[in-house]
């Protein structure tokens, strides 16, 4: 190259001889690649070398943008060569990054590009680990940039996501980082659904492989039933839903698809993927409350108590959803108070359905909680009498019902803090609309009465039964003074913020605990 330089070029200063050679090199690599290889071994030299040709080209054009123009028709010719051809995808990347880097200073069109990258790659190419390596690499490096000039990176999560729904281990730690970046308020709606539905989606996409590697008139073999399913015209519809590109789709069969799905629960790559289900969940519902307005946060809260019972038959996947929910419902309650009486109808609803105690404890716990706490109007103006009075008869029809008959067959019995969030948001409530105080009272001291015989049908453990009596004598001689109960079971914010008796800077905890040490000697 020296040898057959130019006059003109030898004049150049080193650094730009350098450029120039490097820039004319490569350009004769890319077209020397248009020739087809003879050998396999041949065809992945190839690949590399384009690879590498295209990245130099890239930090040549970086460090002297004038030479943008020039590359531009050979990139744009590669990437028209190579498009149709899914072997060639690791190449396909480095033209990404070219186009992205570039593609606004020499006023292109890239939307073929990106269709490409976030369309076809994840939908045909999903069980391509080197490839996805790649991918998700070029993701997390360019992810600002992604997020400002390309709207279609965060429309198409749904086909990024099925990256963590084949081979959730591998990648789950790219997610990690990339899904905040997904999170918006035009998508978190969709996002959370899709989440939730990853079990199944990893269930689609193992059946889809099947579907294609066994003939339609073969039988036998592990997960028939779902093939067949997964080949019916009829189901069809539900599992396009789940292979859909991009967001903007909604489905309103989810049972009948867990019905189809029963028996991938424990196919190893769908426990797998459902593993790392509530990691994401805790990401997504962290990033969410800095992006949503409160009707977004409403919206969200529906979908929780919706898809409490709407998730795919895995039952520790099941337990630990409901865990995420209720930590994030607790959240998106003391985040926005009003959002309870938004809500209250489905809050309501919600927490009179008897069987949720036996089948959602966590999550029927805390709704019971969050009602008696915030249905109040020191919360919401909005609260009323009646609204408080709605609530206060259906906890109580639940509470009677679970502490009068034994639990339905096969179900265990109701666990103690169910009964005893019950009390106290009845004694809650009843605090604030003092006609009801005698209604609770009531059943309080019936309580007491019925439990001094022994055991109780609906509490077979002693202890619980002790625990659950002692709450209730304690609610039942707080409502006897109910200016005195008001302040103890609501008390004011004034009260409880800031915490005199919890911050460490302050001398009251320190007396607290001497006081503690001398009423309870070791």
């Amino acid at each position: 190259m020296v040898s057959a330089t130019s006059s003109s070029s030898r004049l150049l200063p080193p650094k730009e001889r350098l450029r120039e050679k490097s820039f004319q090199y490569c350009q004769r690599v890319i077209e020397q690649s248009d020739r087809k290889a003879h050998r396999r071994s041949d065809t992945e030299l190839q690949k590399a070398c384009l690879v590498e040709a295209v990245c130099i080209l890239d930090c040549v054009c970086v460090e002297e943008p004038s030479l943008v123009y020039r590359t531009f028709p050979c990139i744009k010719a590669l990437f028209g060569r190579l498009s149709s051809d899914l072997s060639f995808a690791r190449v396909v990347l480095p033209i990404a990054q070219f186009y992205l880097n570039h593609g606004e200073m020499a006023a292109v069109d890239c939307e073929t590009v990106w269709k490409l990258v976030f369309g076809q790659f994840p939908a045909e190419l999903f069980n391509d680990p080197f490839l996805v390596h790649e991918l998700l690499r070029f993701l997390r490096l360019n992810l600002k940039s992604l997020q400002l000039r390309v709207p279609l990176y965060i429309q198409s999560f749904p086909n990024l996501l099925k990256f963590l729904a084949w081979d959730s281990p591998a990648v789950v730690d790219d997610f990690v980082d990339l899904l905040p970046s997904l999170v918006t308020a035009g998508t978190a709606v969709e996002l959370l659904h899709t989440l939730l539905d990853l079990p199944c989606l990893s269930a689609t996409l193992v059946l889809q492989l099947r579907s294609i590697c066994l003939p339609i008139s073969e039988s036998g073999g592990r997960g028939l039933l779902s093939l067949d399913a997964f080949r019916n015209p009829s189901f069809r519809g539900l599992f396009l839903f789940l292979l859909r590109g991009e967001a903007g789709d909604t489905i309103d069969r989810l049972s009948t698809l867990h019905e189809l799905l029963a028996e991938a629960a424990d196919w190893p790559r769908v426990v797998q993927c459902a593993q790392t289900v509530p990691v994401l969940l805790h990401i997504f519902f962290n990033t969410v409350v800095t992006v949503a307005d409160e009707k977004l946060l409403a919206h969200l809260i529906l979908v929780m108590l919706e898809r409490s019972s709407l998730l795919l038959n895995l039952p520790i996947y099941i337990k630990e959803v409901h865990r995420v929910f209720r930590c994030h419902l607790l959240r998106l309650c003391k985040l926005q108070p009003s959002l309870v009486v938004d809500q209250s109808r489905e809050f309501i609803e919600f927490a009179g359905t008897t069987s949720s105690v036996y089948s959602k404890e966590e999550m029927y716990t805390h709704v019971v909680w969050v009602l008696g706490e915030y249905l109040s109007v020191s919360c919401d103006s909005r609260c009323s009498v009646r609204l408080i009075t709605s609530c206060f008869e259906t906890l109580e029809a639940v509470l009677f019902e679970i502490t009068s008959s034994a639990p339905p067959p096969g179900a265990a019995c109701p666990a103690p803090r169910v009964v005893t969030s019950l009390m106290s948001a009845l004694a809650k409530l009843a605090s604030r609309s003092h006609d009801l105080i005698p209604r609770v009272s009531l059943f309080l001291s019936k309580l007491r009465t019925v439990t001094r015989g022994g055991s109780v049908a609906w509490c077979s453990d002693e202890e619980d039964l002790v625990a659950i009596v002692t709450r209730g004598e304690e609610l039942w001689s707080l409502l006897k003074a109910p200016g005195v109960a008001q302040s103890v079971l609501t008390p004011p914010p004034h009260v409880t913020t800031p915490q005199w008796h919890r911050d460490t800077n302050m001398s009251m905890p320190l007396e607290l605990r001497a006081l503690t040490s001398l009423a309870h000697p070791q």
